[in-house]
């Protein structure tokens, strides 16, 4: 078994073509999200939020056993939490932070790293949830005749033909001419459509506003480790701040709360979570089919598995697993 490197290993740079530059990362087998909050789950008494770790507990560690099984021998499996810090303030690391830590542990589990949602939207100079836009490539629709607004202008993104865009051959709105009534239609039905139709952002005071579904497709390309920003490697943790700050905007993107911890990005994503995500998910899933991700970044990721002996989908979407539990 090929060995990784530690996550705080200094970076390394692969030359894929004489124009390109490509910053590897050090990759662990499994990155396991331990579930998700949203600002107002912290309200709850500690006691909740430790039954809340103790649950998904037993799933990590039914992960890091079936993990094992895949690789033959010790896995690298990295634990990660992210923090609604998005859509509205809330705390600040100072207090939240040593909380969870807390709970987590009387419940048996460690978070090796903590990041923050709203550095898949921006984090310094970084732009994360641009660079993935600037990647989407929507399905083309059969017959498509022009009068959907491309994603880029509109903000939507579906996995099939929505209602009512079929028009009659050699007719269009300016002759008045439409045919009924239409179902929307998933472009790989099987049988029966299942048509998921995303917001990805909206426009709220002149100001670009992300949907929660566009962000968690961000956040799975970073732990997959397959964003770049000219080369540069995009969401490398940092260091645990000697004394936490007040707000959540002096934290780090990703900050590595466990020293010795295995590397954040991994080949493989598993995401432990409530029910109540399972429609997000599924729009997460929508949008990651339609993301042209890095080739030079992609291969190499795909190369490395194979020196491990690992066997690696070769769509980015098909390395995400969950488990959905109940509340």
């Amino acid at each position: 078994m090929t060995g990784e490197e530690p996550d705080h290993a200094e970076a390394e740079f692969l030359e894929e073509t004489a124009a390109s530059r490509v910053e590897s990362v050090p990759l662990s087998h499994l990155s396991i999200e331990l579930g998700h909050l949203y600002s107002e789950d912290y309200e709850a008494d500690d006691d909740s939020l430790v039954e809340f770790f103790r649950q998904i507990g037993g799933w990590v560690r039914a992960a890091e056993t079936r993990a094992a099984e895949f690789t033959g021998t010790r896995p690298r499996v990295s634990t990660c939490f992210m923090v609604d810090d998005y859509f509205g303030h809330f705390g600040g690391p100072r207090e939240v932070v040593p909380r969870i830590e807390k709970l987590a542990h009387r419940a048996g589990v460690r978070i090796d790293y903590l990041a923050r949602e709203s550095a898949c939207a921006a984090h310094g100079e970084v732009r994360p949830a641009r660079l993935v836009e600037a990647r989407i490539v929507a399905e083309p629709i059969p017959g498509d005749n022009g009068n959907r607004p491309p994603t880029s202008v509109s903000g939507w993104l579906s996995n099939g033909e929505r209602s009512g865009e079929r028009h009659t051959p050699g007719t269009g709105y300016a002759m008045g001419h439409r045919t009924d009534w239409q179902p929307p239609k998933e472009t790989a039905a099987n049988r029966h459509s299942v048509f998921v139709d995303v917001e990805l952002w909206s426009e709220e005071a002149d100001e670009r506003v992300w949907s929660c579904a566009y962000l968690a497709s961000v956040w799975q390309l970073l732990r997959l480790g397959l964003l770049r920003d000219n080369g540069d490697a995009v969401g490398v943790p940092a260091a645990r701040p000697e004394a936490l700050p007040s707000s959540w905007d002096e934290m780090p993107a990703v900050t590595r709360l466990e020293e010795g911890a295995d590397p954040f990005n991994a080949y493989r994503t598993l995401s432990i979570m409530d029910s109540r995500f399972l429609r997000v998910e599924d729009a997460v899933r929508v949008i990651l089919n339609q993301i042209a991700v890095e080739s030079e970044v992609d291969a190499e990721v795909l190369r490395r598995a194979k020196a491990e002996r690992m066997r690696l989908p070769s769509e980015p979407v098909d390395r995400l697993e969950y488990v959905f539990t109940g509340r």
